[in-house]
């Protein structure tokens, strides 16, 4: 549970920061998309990987391995000089993420072989996503009120040191007892379909299609087709994509995705808004979302009772329509968003995602034999990152996009302040601060409202995701048992 409340931590306590490191750092709105992205783009990238060398040397092992790296890259994070450097070690962090997350779930799969203790062993574990990021904005709000952004890292460190005595004393060695001989080549197959297709998502929400973002689409679609006909060919693969085949199977893993799409780009937009439009403080803020992160834990678990009088796929569908619902309240309620609307829409997305999270991995990991646990839950939590770069990355761009279109810049900028105040509010609040009173209190009510606007727009796209996962969960999930 402390890998999983770490990260979740990590992910919230970043978009509350993210005004800070506008300011101190100077990054604009293509950095802090990177900021937030550079992470789950090399998590993505190597989850498959890991999860299946997991099953060969060892989760508990590997698990050790990541808690370790996590801990050192974190500090690097901490004192990063430059956007750019930040976005090294988000990086860096994704590499030692990816051996911790497969390990976390496969180790719950050949921990808890009875079905219904190990549904509520993954409530409980998906629970730890949200409680990480109820806990995030609170912890986070603290230390940004008293030091630096990079403080928010450096919680990590004092976990870990907690993590790494209890996980070599309580959690059990476990492995697959016949497994294939290591595959250097699947890996970098696997790599080289996921950097390529992420990178690709991120950059065509920054510049639109280019010849660059479609070669990156190209070479990540053909090494995907090498890799799985690599796999079906081997009688050890990596990954055993015939599990595909199976439409309960897909069909939890393309809503484990969705579930968490809207929800981690909403989450890094309203951060902002909170802070930058509607004037909170950091802890202010996180308490504003907080109801809706708590409804969450309390959504997951419920879902173990739920399931047993209502077909797992009619509930994972219907959290999408109740996700649609708290969209529509951030888009249609009031001419611009208020705390009060965040709040509300943070409720309702909150008990849709937390049924989806804990149903959907319980599919997920129920389909495969518990040695070929950490293959699936690798499956699981690539989805997972998929969804939240495709969320940061999409919401991110559109609220981008109405923003640029929107600001109106005063007269008299140079080149470097206009560029700086017409790509994120977080630059207009900066540079409102060097001109006069009358320019200040123009740009800074003309770029709040284009910051509006954009997250209205950004939620109404949320929204038609979610019917459209709802449709899809409907018709591929109808099968799905609760045995």
């Amino acid at each position: 549970m402390l890998p999983v409340l770490l990260i979740s931590v990590d992910n919230t306590v970043l978009s509350f920061a993210l005004p800070s490191i506008t300011a101190q750092l100077g990054a604009t709105g293509s950095q802090l998309l990177w900021i937030v992205d550079a992470y789950p783009l090399v998590l993505a990238g190597l989850l498959v990987p890991m999860g299946a060398l997991g099953d060969r040397v060892g989760r508990k092992r590997l698990l050790l391995i990541g808690a370790t790296g996590f801990a050192l890259v974190s500090l690097v994070a901490a004192w990063s000089p430059t956007p750019a450097a930040l976005i090294a070690a988000r990086a860096g962090l994704g590499l030692f993420g990816a051996t911790l997350m497969p390990s976390t779930l496969s180790i719950i799969r050949n921990v808890f072989l009875d079905r219904a203790q190990r549904r509520l062993a993954i409530a409980i574990w998906a629970s730890g996503f949200a409680g990480g990021a109820a806990l995030g904005p609170i912890v986070g709000g603290a230390l940004l009120t008293h030091f630096w952004w990079g403080s928010v890292f450096l919680i990590n460190v004092p976990v870990l040191l907690v993590l790494l005595p209890l996980a070599v004393a309580l959690i059990p060695e476990s492995k697959d007892p016949a497994p294939g001989p290591v595959d250097p080549l699947s890996s970098a197959l696997a790599l080289a379909t996921m950097l390529p297709l992420v990178y690709a998502i991120i950059a065509v929400g920054e510049h639109g299609l280019t010849a660059l973002t479609g070669g990156c689409v190209l070479v990540g679609l053909v090494a995907g087709w090498a890799f799985v006909r690599r796999q079906r060919r081997l009688a050890t693969p990596m990954l055993d994509v015939r599990l595909f085949t199976n439409p309960v199977f897909s069909g939890a893993v393309s809503a484990n995705l969705l579930s968490v799409l809207g929800f981690s780009g909403l989450l890094v937009i309203v951060s902002q808004f909170l802070q930058l439009a509607a004037g909170l403080s950091p802890m202010d803020a996180g308490l504003v979302l907080l109801p809706g992160l708590v409804g969450s834990v309390a959504a997951g678990l419920l879902a173990v009772r739920l399931v047993r009088y209502v077909r797992p796929g009619i509930l994972i569908g219907s959290s999408f329509l109740l996700a649609a619902v708290g969209y529509g309240v951030l888009t249609l309620v009031g001419d611009v968003p208020t705390p009060v609307t965040v709040a509300v829409t943070f409720v309702i997305m909150g008990v849709g995602v937390g049924l989806a999270e804990t149903l959907t991995n319980d599919q997920i990991t129920t389909a495969v034999p518990p040695e070929k646990a950490g293959a699936a839950s690798a499956i699981s939590e690539t989805a997972y990152e998929l969804g939240t770069t495709l969320g940061v990355a999409i919401l991110g761009s559109v609220l981008n996009a109405a923003y640029r279109s929107r600001v109106v810049l005063p007269d008299g900028l140079t080149a470097d302040q206009a560029h700086a105040a017409g790509e994120t509010l977080g630059g207009a609040t900066r540079i409102a601060g060097d001109l006069s009173t009358v320019d200040s209190g123009a740009l800074l009510e003309s770029a709040r409202l284009a910051f509006d606007a954009g997250t209205q727009q950004a939620a109404a796209v949320g929204a038609v995701v979610a019917i459209g996962a709802a449709v899809v969960s409907f018709i591929t999930l109808r099968r799905a048992t609760a045995l």
